[in-house]
């Protein structure tokens, strides 16, 4: 059997729909949608390997939850820590916008921690859910040391915290340095456009660091990457939901998507046709709510909650 590492945040979400009349959803987020992501389209040789803390606050809930989740290699289980466990509140604007508020303060990796559990890993996916995961240092020991194949979502690097906890877009320091350290890194539009006014041109200084391949989430207009020297671009159309609007959920689509990008890589998908696997579950996630169950909806056993 081959490992995946999985590093990330659990997040517990609290949901305030566009529509006031709308039930306000409380449910497990962040990085549970990547693991119910993976557990529905990793192949039957690989297990997951989870690389989480988790707050004692929330350890009952996490532990309903990791029993779900078919693909965990045996004995799995969260890391425990004392303090408390991160929980965000999203408040929808537009279908794609929201005020995201964070509490919480699961610490970050630290390479003497991480190294000696990705020694016996075939591929490591990291999550910035919060964006406190680890530091730069860290990612680059993770790089040097582990010298497999590494994919990142960024996202969260990307938002920095006011005082009562609301999350505010920011430059990416290093942006450079963090990219060398991955071989595939996952960014949205808005994060592209922090680093450059032309899409061509980072994605070439991004290449040139030794990444395989830059993936942006444009949401309704698809996913478009970026790959090869020199620089090859394509775009990946997003699939349109037949639901009304007002009752689509985009929470976790960029988590859904990554996941099962990569998993389909590992199994030996070409990038456009792992792309294509992607954009297809993370619309599939616009129809459920939370992660509770969004295994069996990705794979089409259950009705719309």
């Amino acid at each position: 059997m081959k490992r995946l590492g999985v590093v990330g945040s659990m997040v517990w979400d609290t949901i305030y729909d566009r529509d006031p009349a709308q039930r306000v959803a409380e449910e497990w987020g962040g990085i549970s949608y990547s693991l119910a992501g993976l557990d529905a389209t990793l192949p039957a040789d690989w297990q997951i390997v989870p690389l989480i803390k988790v707050g004692a606050d929330l350890a009952g809930h996490a532990n309903a939850f990791f029993r779900s989740i078919s693909h965990f290699a045996p004995g799995s289980r969260f890391i425990l820590v004392p303090e408390p466990n991160n929980r965000v509140t999203l408040h929808y604007t537009e279908a794609a916008r929201r005020c995201e508020q964070m509490s919480g303060g699961v610490p970050a990796w630290t390479w003497p921690e991480l190294g000696p559990m990705v020694r016996d890993l075939d591929a490591v996916y990291v999550n910035f859910i919060s964006g406190y995961e680890m530091d730069l240092a860290t990612a680059q020991y993770l790089r040097r040391g582990f010298g497999k194949v590494l994919y990142a979502d960024l996202h969260s690097l990307f938002l920095g915290k006011t005082d009562d906890g609301t999350r505010i877009p920011q430059p990416l320091p290093n942006a450079p340095s963090w990219f060398r350290c991955f071989d595939y890194v996952q960014v949205n539009e808005d994060e592209l456009g922090q680093l450059g006014p032309d899409p061509l041109q980072v994605a070439a200084t991004v290449l040139a660091g030794g990444t395989k391949a830059l993936i942006v989430t444009r949401g309704a207009q698809g996913v478009e990457y970026f790959t090869g020297s020199p620089v090859r671009a394509a775009r990946i159309p997003a699939e349109r939901s037949t639901e009304p609007e007002d009752r689509l959920d985009p929470t976790g689509c960029g988590d859904v998507f990554g996941a099962t990008a990569f998993a389909s890589l590992l199994g030996g998908a070409s990038l456009d046709a792992a792309l294509a696997t992607g954009v297809r579950l993370a619309a599939r996630n616009l129809t459920h709510r939370g992660a509770t169950g969004l295994r069996d909806h990705l794979l089409g056993k259950l009705a719309r909650v």
